[in-house]
């Protein structure tokens, strides 16, 4: 079975995140759907994925909103900063880099980041979001 818009999109983001040296400097290849226990630090996973039906009169596709959340557990928010602009750097407009396997991706940008404080008060957590334009092949 293929993968649907979402799950596409996250599998060609992953790819894209460990194929950049920016971001693999920062968490080698930790980049995760969902982190093992226990998990080393600093890493990265994949948050919420929400597709929305984006269809025209002549083709089918979506508007999927994609988080990707950085972990740190250093103190202050320098770590999952860095993280995070790593990650922006490496996907925000860089349509042509990240490749969909039956799909066209028209539209690929950052539209906002926050780093916070873990909720056990050790380290910090950043999320970004991202918004994807995706048409099926």
């Amino acid at each position: 079975m293929s993968n649907g818009f979402a799950l596409e999109l996250q599998k060609a983001v992953r790819t894209r995140l460990a194929a950049d040296s920016s971001t693999t400097a920062l968490v080698s290849d930790r980049i995760y759907d969902e982190a093992p226990t226990p998990v080393t630090y600093p890493f990265i996973r994949f948050g919420g994925i929400v597709p929305r039906a984006d269809d025209t009169d002549g083709s089918i596709g979506a508007e999927v909103t994609l988080f990707i959340e950085a972990f740190s557990q250093t103190t202050g928010r320098v770590e999952a900063t860095r993280i995070l602009e790593a990650v922006r750097t490496a996907l925000h407009r860089q349509e042509t880099n990240v490749s969909l396997t039956g799909f066209h991706l028209i539209d690929l940008r950052c539209e906002n980041y926050m780093v916070e404080k873990n909720t056990d008060d050790r380290g910090h957590k950043g999320s970004i979001l991202f918004n994807a334009n995706i048409q099926t092949a």
